[in-house]
């Protein structure tokens, strides 16, 4: 639906005119695939980045369109309601650092929407469904006031009626009854788009779909919605009802929902979707066309395909077919669309590096994916991952059942190590976002669960509305900090009140010339960097600066001493004696609170962590310049007051 110029299909004649654009458009691609005239070889990689939009007390904060005035960046777009925002990444090559390329891309443009959002007292979120979402948000003042969007609604509504129920059923049921088609805009994703040789789309896309529910189970972060625990990835069932134009009949007529999985297997070509399409889904939309197709190919040129690619929007497939043209070439994209935002934007490119991985080396292991794996099994396989996150049981290749867990990690992960490695993509990069989904998939710690844990321990003591707005709180928190969320300690009781930071804060105080190690290097080395560097922690980190532990000075020469004095065996690496997961702390926080979680940890060390990339740390050596700050600042205020 990013296509501005649509409108609603008033009446028979309009439905029609737009219907021969579109099977001109259908015979255009025909004849552009089999005169080769889509751009191969050059394999690029993009992403769209959805969020929402946060006031001060963590509730949805409907000033989108006065955020782009704001923001004056192109590559920002609106989405169906005023309180979500989305952001469009420049494609990238399929190689090289393109995974942390792409990371690097999408915290340069949220940094840019946080400090617009300052001036408007608020803050963004990344997760699937916003918890803090109530329904009254979803009142159709809150509908972006751009033609597209009223016209999507009017037909929605057009085919389906006024009034329609939301039932789902998870921990909890929700039941709701809703007169407006923005029920859809709960839903904020991470879409990956991979572009695809012509002549590769066809197994590629199939393998797309058989790995659809595996790569959403350990991706999930939408499973509360109005308060109610349902599903882990909430937003598959909720779009599939949202925009659901079918209506009950008497009979058993099969009729397909316009947010679809699929039927079945693709065959030949491409064109197979975009037929299936046009004979299963009546035109809701048409728009202005005004190109002639086959004269603009006769003449060498490259025709836009503007009608096929408005009904495309108005299918949504977990799997989309998209057809682009970049450089003036034509190409041919698969668009995951099945990926929720957040928890952070390392998670999300960790779960773009899994899937584009699988993509890319599953045809060496099964070059016919559809001879090994029942397409209902794959579409089964999606839907309890939605349901079920890593606590699914997938039907798999050769009727074999693995848990989610081991087939992740006994199978898909190393497969798609070997997908990044034959695209050519930076190792620093592979070990890196790949360790994400396995350290993930060990903990059992996804966005899902740790929302769901959060909230079931606030609810203990507290209200739901200040349960959700604590655990909305400690989201944004940890998205600025940025670890992955299997790091992430619970919410709290503390996170209730809107965070804000003081103006001490924890980057102005840490130091950042640091000195690390890292987990394979040897304790002696270590030993010797403390005795060098006269300091008393060193953090641990990888090839692409992630923070993996802590090592202290009190624990190597515990080591040292167990050699000595119990004639142990010394440890030979770092990785065998470090701190896995140490308590951490981002830069914009205030230094106070610093040093409540030192003190309340009994911890003389906090690693500072922006990211998912370490960036600093505080000790006890700290403390005396924040004292002196601190001291300073309330003569200031005595003289103030004076």
């Amino acid at each position: 639906m990013g296509v501005e110029t649509v409108k609603l299909a008033e009446n028979s004649e309009q439905v029609q005119e737009f219907i021969k654009y579109l099977l001109k458009d259908i015979r255009a691609m025909e004849r552009m695939l089999s005169e080769e005239m889509f751009e191969s070889g050059t394999i690029r990689i993009g992403a769209e980045q959805e969020l929402c939009l946060v006031d001060k007390y963590a509730k949805p904060s409907p000033i989108s369109v006065e955020l782009l005035e704001a923001l004056q960046d192109d590559n920002f777009t609106t989405e169906l309601a005023r309180f979500n925002l989305e952001s469009n990444l420049e494609p990238l090559e399929f190689k090289g650092k393109c995974l942390s390329q792409l990371e690097s891309g999408i915290l340069g443009q949220l940094d840019k929407v946080r400090a617009a959002m300052r001036k408007f007292d608020g803050d963004i979120v990344l997760a699937g469904v916003l918890p803090t979402i109530r329904k009254s948000d979803l009142d159709i003042e809150n509908l972006t006031p751009l033609p597209r969007y009223h016209a999507l609604c009017e037909a929605i509504n057009k085919m389906r009626g006024d009034e329609y129920d939301l039932r789902i059923q998870g921990m909890d049921e929700l039941l709701m009854r809703f007169d407006t088609p923005l029920l859809e805009a709960c839903n904020t994703g991470f879409q990956v788009h991979l572009q695809v040789d012509p002549n590769e789309f066809v197994s590629k896309y199939n393998i797309a779909q058989a790995i659809t529910g595996p790569v959403l189970a350990s991706a999930v972060n939408s499973p509360i919605l109005f308060g109610k625990r349902l599903w882990s990835e909430t937003r598959i069932a909720l779009f599939h009802q949202s925009v659901d134009t079918r209506k009950v009949g008497d009979h058993l007529r099969e009729s397909s929902p316009r947010v679809t999985f699929g039927n079945q297997w693709l065959k030949d070509s491409i064109l197979e979707i975009y037929k299936e399409d046009i004979a299963r889904y009546r035109v809701m939309l048409s728009s202005n066309i005004s190109e002639d197709v086959d004269d603009l190919l006769n003449n060498g040129k490259i025709p836009k395909l503007m009608a096929l690619q408005v009904h495309n929007g108005t299918v949504y497939r977990w799997n989309r077919p998209c057809y682009g043209i970049s450089n003036g070439k034509p190409h041919l994209r698969i668009e995951n669309r099945v990926f929720p935002s957040g928890p952070t934007v390392t998670d999300e490119v960790a779960n773009a590096s899994f899937w584009l991985g699988l993509l890319n080396g599953m045809g060496e292991h099964y070059p016919d994916i559809t001879k090994v794996l029942d397409f209902d099994d794959a579409r089964m396989n999606f839907f309890a991952a939605s349901k079920l996150g890593l606590d699914t049981k997938f039907k798999w290749i050769g009727n074999k059942r693995f848990s989610a867990v081991d087939l992740i990690q006994k199978e898909l992960l190393p497969i798609a190590k070997e997908g990044l490695e034959k695209a050519g993509v930076f190792d620093g990069d592979i070990s890196s976002y790949l360790d994400i989904i396995r350290e993930r998939t060990e903990s059992a710690q996804t966005g899902s669960y740790w929302m769901v844990q959060s909230y079931n321990e606030l609810s203990k003591s507290v209200s739901r509305e200040q349960a959700l707005t604590a655990v909305t709180n400690a989201m944004i928190k940890n998205q600025k900090k940025g670890e992955p969320a299997h790091k992430w300690g619970l919410a709290k009781l503390n996170d209730m009140e809107m965070w804000q930071p003081s103006s001490l804060l924890v980057e102005e105080f840490m130091t950042t010339d640091l000195f690390t190690v890292q987990k394979d290097d040897i304790v002696e080395l270590v030993a010797n960097l403390f005795d060098w560097r006269r300091i008393r922690y060193l953090p641990v980190e990888d090839d692409s600066k992630h923070l993996v532990g802590l090592i202290t000075m009190r624990m190597v020469f515990r080591e040292f001493n167990n050699v000595v004095h119990h004639d142990s065996k010394s440890s030979s690496s770092v990785e065998d004696i470090m701190i896995r997961n140490p308590i951490t702390i981002h830069p914009e926080a205030s230094i106070l609170q610093a040093i409540d979680l030192m003190n309340s940890q009994s911890i003389g060390c906090l690693p500072v962590v922006k990211n998912n990339r370490l960036v600093g740390i505080i000790t006890e050596q700290n403390y005396m310049t924040i004292t002196a700050r601190l001291l300073k600042r309330l003569d200031e205020d005595r003289e103030n007051n004076s």
